[in-house]
Parts: structure tokens; sequence; C-alpha cells
């Protein structure tokens, strides 16, 4: 199982970071999790500078591919080099995107009739796009996830445990690094965020 979170230029770091960390609470030796970059180092927004783990052509082959937000999306989506080097897949990969990686996905095209959440400052280019802004912090349709707001890097990372390795697991991690003395309400109120948009059991 490889999830490859695609960390751009200008990236956000609790978007990135928050995800990786948490899921790289499940245990197995064929989870992996790798910051998937366009360029071999990326700098964050707060002068962050990290090696990248995986390249953006590796994404088209992940099983999973969260696409993180930054202050150079808009530049972003209207590099077309940049945005040929992705191939994502929903019918066979689960795709998420926080924030302004809802434009993202948008500007690919896989968010059509799919409403969408983001961030408050992303909000008005995803409507331009042609997307519904819902106002929540996580929604999902089949294979597509989209979260609003940094901290929400959490409901992704729990809805791509959830989908893959099941509920239980998706607990654990949450509640591995919940805050101490708010373990259980903070995985209660994640999974009521997650819950409703996963498959039914049996389905």
């Amino acid at each position: 199982m490889h999830i490859a979170i695609l960390t751009f230029q200008g990236f956000n770091e609790l978007d990135s970071l928050i995800a990786l960390g948490v899921l790289n609470r499940v245990r197995k030796s064929d989870w992996r999790v790798t910051l998937c970059c366009p360029d071999a180092e990326v700098t964050s927004m707060s002068g962050v500078t990290l090696r990248a783990q995986s390249a953006l052509e590796d994404a088209a082959a992940a099983d999973a591919v969260i696409v993180g937000s930054g202050v150079q999306t808009r530049t972003i989506v209207d590099t077309p080099s940049l945005m040929q080097r992705l191939a994502l897949r929903p019918e066979r990969q689960l795709v998420a995107a926080q924030c302004s990686g809802a434009l993202v996905l948008a500007r690919l095209g896989l968010l059509d009739s799919i409403p969408a959440c983001t961030d408050l400052t992303t909000k008005p280019w995803v409507q331009e796009a042609g997307v519904e802004v819902l106002n929540q912090p996580f929604f999902a349709r089949g294979n597509i996830a989209t979260a609003g707001g940094c901290l929400s890097s959490t409901y992704l990372a729990a809805w791509v445990i959830a989908r893959s390795e099941g509920l239980e697991a998706a607990a654990a991690a949450l509640h591995y690094v919940a805050p101490v003395g708010e373990k259980e309400s903070f995985v209660a109120q994640a999974l009521r965020n997650i819950e409703p948009y996963l498959p039914v059991q049996g389905a």
C-alpha cells in the first residue's frame, strides 16, 4: 500500500506533515507513505525545506493520493508542465485533497458534479472552477474526498486508513496522536465526520 502526499513548492506544513504522521501510525510491512514532490527538494510557505520521497509521476501507481495545499496552488494549476505530470485515477485509487488541493482536483476535472470542502481563502477559486463548496470540514463521494482547514488533515488520513485497513485501524491511529485527556472525544469527533462517507459494510 503506497500513499503519496503531493507536496509542492510553498506547501503548508500542517497539511502534508500531519497527514504523514497519522498515516504512519499504521505499522505494516507493506504500508508506505511518501511526500511526493515535483522537485528533489521543496520549501514550505514558512521556509522549511524537505527532500522528496517520491516523484509526482509515482502518484499514478499509488494506491492512495492526498493532494496537499500551499501558497502556490494557483500558480501550479496554471502551469501545464506540472499538471501534465499528474495522472490521478479515482476509479482505481483513493484520491483526497486538503484545502487548496481541491483546486487541483477541480482543474483536473475530478470534481465534476462532486461538491468539495476547502479553506476559506481557496473557496472562491474552487467555486470559479464550477465546484460547489460545502460549509463543513470533510466530504467524500466514492473514492474522492476533500477537507477544509489545516487540522482537518487528520480526517483525510483517517479516511484513507479506514478505507484501506478498517475503522478500527483509523481509530487507533487517531488515538495515538490525540491530546492526552481528550483522546476519546477527539477520536469520536473525527469518526463522526468520516463515517457517513465510508462504504456500507457488506454492500
